[in-house]
């Protein structure tokens, strides 16, 4: 299974690369290491000064490791972005492994400033995303081992272990913070809550649904 996951990496990599640029600013120099130690505020992060780069700021290590999936969605998401690799600063390009117990989801999600391209490393996976207002079509197929599906930037996606067993997929994303607005989450479970009242008339819904629902987030 390394091998499958090392030439995965390579692949979205490589398949990606250029895209990743139509959505950041392609860099003015070799590299922008991420400074987490400054305290000024830019879009983006501060680079570290060449001088203090060593190789280890280019390195990740724990994309072999499979996510626990003992949660209620039976997901779990490895994140490689800028925050994990401070060498993606800049850069325009991020990773993540996704493990799903049998069953379990990814929950419907966007990418604020991201297009994502996965690949399925091991399983069978449900995948699919919905366009914008007024259509609202839902675009969906099963993928298996070996196989891609794009998400396009901003669009609500997600995906569903088929399978009887785990699953696993990795994925590239076009931004080396691309974010993540889980959809339950943000509406039930924002701090303070959205009024009751405005949630219900959306959803058209009873309002003590509503309430019912943002005790769970």
């Amino acid at each position: 299974m390394a091998n499958h996951i090392i030439i995965s990496l390579i692949f979205v990599a490589l398949s990606f690369g250029l895209l990743a640029f139509a959505f950041e600013p392609s860099p003015l120099q070799d590299f922008c290491v991420a400074d987490s130690t400054s305290s000024a505020r830019v879009n983006g992060l501060v680079c570290k000064h060449p001088a203090s780069v060593v190789a280890d700021d280019f390195f990740f290590s724990g994309l072999h490791v499979p996510g626990n999936t003992s949660n209620p969605n039976g997901s779990r998401v490895t994140p490689v972005t800028v925050a994990q690799l401070p060498g993606l600063n800049s850069l325009g390009i991020s990773m993540v492994r996704v493990d799903y117990a049998p069953w379990g989801i990814n929950p419907p999600h966007t990418h604020p400033r991201a297009t994502e391209i996965l690949t399925v490393i091991e399983g069978s996976l449900q995948v699919g995303f919905v366009t914008s207002n007024p259509d609202n079509n839902l675009i969906t197929r099963t993928i298996k081992k070996g196989d891609v599906f794009v998400f396009p930037i901003g669009l609500v996606h997600f995906q569903r272990n088929v399978g009887t067993g785990n699953a696993v997929a990795i994925a590239a994303l076009s931004s080396q913070n691309p974010g993540v607005i889980t959809i339950a989450n943000t509406v039930f479970g924002s701090n303070p809550g959205v009024n009751g009242d405005i949630l219900a008339k959306a959803f058209q819904v009873d309002k003590s649904v509503v309430d019912q629902l943002q005790t769970k987030f």
